[in-house]
């Protein structure tokens, strides 16, 4: 962990340790820079070379080390002091800490998609019911899934997840249709 990730010598360094012994598990690395300039263009670049070689200004070529990383931004606070949805939360914003949440990897932007289906990961179906996303901007907005919300999700023939603010439906019939639910706020909070 490198709380102050300025040039990347954290990442360079565990990318060429791990190379060094591939017989070992690789380590991994958590790095950290606060300013968004020095993350993109300088800490984030350099991992990046050394892990996929590059070319120097002097025209020599620098083998890539292998590995790789993945760049993050964090966002706003989700939750307020009580523990519930912020109002400011889009859609898209819960898609992705919940995505997260259940598969422990992001959600890339471009994949949020304007529907109550996430998408699926390790054979599982990931649904979202939030923020009127079927078009019912009313307080429960289609939160809640009810039989009638159910038959207008979209199909998806596997196992399924949905996270909901609330479910009027009896075991047997999630168990029919493969569903676990899972309650918003309370169940998406990240430890």
């Amino acid at each position: 962990m490198d709380s102050f990730a300025g040039s990347g010598t954290t990442g360079h360094a565990v990318l060429m340790l791990n190379k060094a012994k591939p017989e070992q598990n690789p380590f991994r690395f958590v790095m950290v820079e606060m300013e968004s300039a020095i993350a993109q263009h300088t800490t984030a670049e350099r991992v990046r070379r050394v892990a996929q070689g590059y070319i120097t200004n002097k025209g020599e070529t620098v083998n890539a080390l292998g590995g790789g990383f993945r760049y993050c931004e964090l966002g706003g606070e989700l939750f307020d002091d009580l523990g519930q949805i912020r109002e400011s939360v889009t859609f898209g914003e819960l898609a992705r800490h919940v995505w997260f949440t259940e598969f422990q990897e992001p959600l890339p932007r471009e994949r949020v998609p304007n529907s109550p289906f996430l998408g699926e990961c390790n054979g599982v179906g990931l649904y979202l019911l939030y923020n009127g996303i079927l078009g019912d901007k009313t307080a429960s907005g289609g939160n809640v899934l009810t039989r009638a919300i159910l038959e207008r999700l979209p199909s998806y023939e596997g196992p399924k997840i949905i996270y909901c603010a609330g479910n009027l439906l009896g075991p047997d019939r999630l168990r029919e249709h493969r569903v676990k639910v899972r309650q918003t706020p309370y169940e998406i909070k990240a430890n």
